[in-house]
């Protein structure tokens, strides 16, 4: 970041803070050969639409070591692969976790690393999950050699709840040096007890040893309804900080309860068996909490389409309540912390009959474009970076779902600690966040991706592979010298330059031509659903019909769409004034057949002329089950490469 000095009327010299600009990001452009090929392209939950398949990283506590963890391209194992943190190349060979079938967190030590993964039960496994479902299972590794093993599900495992498993994992892992203990966020679905044949979220904890604790409200064996985004981040001792969002209409600060309850950061439109993605969705669970430096305050980022008409969720009654969408498209917001269990700013409204929803927002974009794969990590005690992917003009026909179209750029923002934007984002058109985002001693921070052409299309390629991983940085200080180690030494890796590759924000604001010159008609549309299922999206194979009004707009991909949505106009309701008393309870025995028919929470109106930001006037209590096919066929290739990329802030 750069900062221009102007002086004032009494001749003092103000800082103009800019923000980040192109010297801020440095990239390391396929600086790691893999020893397995990669398939860096993972399909959505419900839509099918291409998510980045997730590269687990994490840096030692010492800065002299880096590990990156990956799911090889046939799904078999899982390899942990020690790097050079100066110069992202590898370093020794990597650690094979044989059966593991997602890299789903890691925690690196100065002696080693802990995976959190899912793999099958050994054949002949009593209480095993049928067809052998994988289950959730943390390991430890020592100077490369295993330590120890311990499942996290499975049989054994709060046996009095039910017993669990993880087809999708889709969690985080995080350790406290603290109290020297791992706390593991992930999804799952029961096989036994109440729940089964349901999904929900399990939070465990794990001492040094690999010892599996059981913590009074810490542990939780099924606590968010249908979670696709858990957000987890370490404190100092348990319970640590987590968020969820569930299918009922709602993200919670969970810390205290570790259920669909707590503290209500936000008020959501999704539907039955699904949270909408807030978080990332599949393989998008990480870097969504972070806590800053040598502080107790956290921060988290999320894309939302708002929330308006707040009507009551007739399944869980009380005052717990449901929402429209504000908008089709999503946009970033961000929530801060003073600690693990305290929102700053007033929590979302929970008032039957309210117009509005979101009032309590801090959002980090507006407008039209689509955002998806928000993060967060922070520089400092006081200064966060915020990340994003944006579709100008997107199609946006699934219901509080994912949107697709033509990728106009990834986003990277520097916020300080009070939720306030430092200057303009940065925009960078071949840099991805791709695995976990990274605080390294000497302030920058830096994450995996793979160096290829990104694309958000429905029918995007899934089956390219690699065997190269690219890095970025970015910090709170440019200087254009060679990057250093997480522990502050020089390198002598000469990075990519930025300056070619990346355009900032104020580019297309000005109409400046950033290399996106194709001129393509795309078409938004909107999905009504005509099924009327109650029967969750991912418990049953019901094929859904829809009827869809199309929007077309034509223009240049290069520069952002300024129409197509219109705000939302407000309901004149009567508002329901009383303080929200009723929490919702978490689900009982008595409660598991209901689990398959709460209503739909979603609805949406179509346009000839223009998408528009309208709620349905229409009842919301039929279910819209999705197709799980998103696209048509779709082309095959092979990646050249991986990389990995930082970005950088001046300090002032």
């Amino acid at each position: 970041m750069h900062c221009s000095l102007v002086t004032a009327a009494f001749g003092l010299l103000i800082p103009l803070i800019a923000g980040l600009d192109e010297s801020s990001l440095t990239k390391f452009t396929n600086t790691l050969t893999l020893e397995h090929s990669f398939k860096p392209v993972k399909e959505s939950y419900w839509t099918g639409f291409p998510h980045h398949r997730r590269t687990p990283f994490a840096v030692s506590p010492d800065g002299s070591s880096a590990y990156i963890a990956y799911l090889d391209s046939t799904e078999t194992n899982v390899y942990v692969q020690k790097l050079d943190p100066s110069t992202f190349a590898a370093a020794g060979s990597a650690v094979t976790v044989t059966g593991a079938k997602e890299a789903g967190g890691l925690v690196a030590h100065d002696d080693g690393f802990a995976l959190l993964t899912n793999e099958a039960l050994p054949s002949g496994t009593t209480n095993a999950p049928a067809g052998s479902t994988p289950v959730p299972v943390l390991y430890r590794y020592t100077n490369g050699q295993q330590t120890w093993k311990t499942f996290l599900g499975g049989p054994n495992v709060h046996t009095t709840d039910g017993l669990s498993a993880s087809p999708d994992l889709n969690g985080d892992l995080a350790y406290s040096e603290s109290s020297k203990m791992y706390g593991a966020y992930f999804v799952v679905t029961d096989y036994q007890g109440w729940a089964a044949g349901h999904f929900g979220d399990s939070i465990q904890y794990v001492a040094d040893d690999g010892t599996l604790q059981t913590i009074a409200g810490a542990s939780s064996s099924w606590g968010c309804s249908h979670n696709t985004g858990i957000a987890f981040e370490a404190a100092d001792q348990p319970p640590f900080a987590s968020i969820c969002a569930e299918d009922q209409g709602a993200i919670w600060l969970n810390t205290k309860t570790q259920t669909m309850d707590g503290v209500k950061i936000s008020n959501e439109n999704v539907t039955n068996g699904g949270s909408g993605e807030p978080m990332g969705g599949m393989s998008g669970s990480y870097s969504g909490l972070a806590r800053f430096q040598n502080s107790d305050a956290y921060i988290f980022s999320w894309v939302s389409r708002g929330a308006i008409n707040l009507h009551q969720n007739e399944w869980l009654g009380g005052d717990n309540t449901q929402a429209f969408p504000r908008t089709t498209n999503r946009n970033v917001a961000i929530a801060t912390f003073s600690d693990k269990n305290t929102l700053n700013g007033p929590e979302a409204i929970s008032v039957v009959g309210a117009a509005s929803g979101d009032d309590q927002v801090n959002w980090i974009t507006t407008g039209t474009a689509d955002r998806s794969n928000a993060h967060v990590a922070t520089f400092d005690a006081s200064n966060a970076l915020v990340t994003w992917e944006e579709i100008a003009q997107p199609t946006c026909n699934f219901i509080a779902m994912g949107c697709s179209g033509t990728f106009t750029g990834s986003y990277f923002q520097q916020v300080d600690s009070s939720g306030a934007k430092v200057g303009e984002a940065l925009q960078s058109l071949d840099t991805y966040v791709a695995g976990d985002m990274v605080t390294f001693s000497d302030g920058r921070i830096c994450w995996p991706y793979v160096d290829m052409a990104w694309s958000l299309a429905a029918n995007a390629p899934k089956t390219s592979v690699t065997t190269s991983m690219s890095f970025a940085c970015i910090s709170l200080s440019a200087t254009g010298a060679s990057p250093s180690s997480g522990s502050g030494s020089s390198s002598s890796a000469a990075p990519t330059s930025a300056s070619t590759s990346v355009a900032t924000s104020s580019a297309l604001s000005s109409g400046i031509d950033i290399s996106l010159t194709a001129t393509s008609e795309l078409t938004s549309v909107i999905a009504i659903p005509t099924v009327s299922s109650t029967v969750r999206g991912d418990e049953t194979s019901t094929t859904p019909s829809t009827t869809s009004a199309a929007v077309t707009s034509t223009g240049s991909s290069s520069a952002r769409s300024t129409t197509g949505l219109t705000s939302a106009p407000t309901s004149s309701a009567n508002v329901n004034t009383s303080s929200r008393t009723t929490r919702r309870p978490r689900p009982t025995s008595a409660a598991a057949s209901s689990l398959t028919t709460p209503p739909l929470n979603s609805a949406f109106s179509a346009s000839t002329s223009k998408a528009q930001e309208t709620p349905l006037a229409t009842s919301a209590s039929s279910s819209f089950v999705p197709s799980s096919a998103a696209s048509s066929a779709e082309p095959t290739g092979t990646l050249t490469g991986m990389n990995f990329m930082c970005v950088e802030v001046d300090e002032l």
